[in-house]
């Protein structure tokens, strides 16, 4: 009977290490895209704003709004890894 009991105990132990790895997994490969995005699009605005002083005000606000858009996906690959922890 204890011998089922620690199966029982083991089996769960795994199931939340998956559940765990699974989310980490979910974050980790869901923040790479955003972070390489928003690094890309951040060096390309600075290289317009130095070539073009003038319209630095026009390309800092498209800027902000595009990192704004690109960190959406980021959050949405937490709340993913969020319900693959808690669910």
């Amino acid at each position: 009977m204890e011998n089922t009991n620690n199966l029982a105990n083991m089996s769960e132990t795994i199931h939340v290490d998956y559940k765990t790895f699974a989310a980490a997994m979910a974050i980790g490969l869901g923040a790479i895209g955003p972070a390489i995005g928003i690094g890309i699009l951040a060096g390309k605005a600075m290289e317009a704003m130095g070539r073009n002083p003038e319209a630095s005000a026009k390309i800092q606000s498209t800027m902000i709004l595009a990192i704004a858009f690109t960190e959406a996906i980021a959050v949405y690959a937490l709340v993913i890894a969020l319900i693959i922890l808690f669910v």
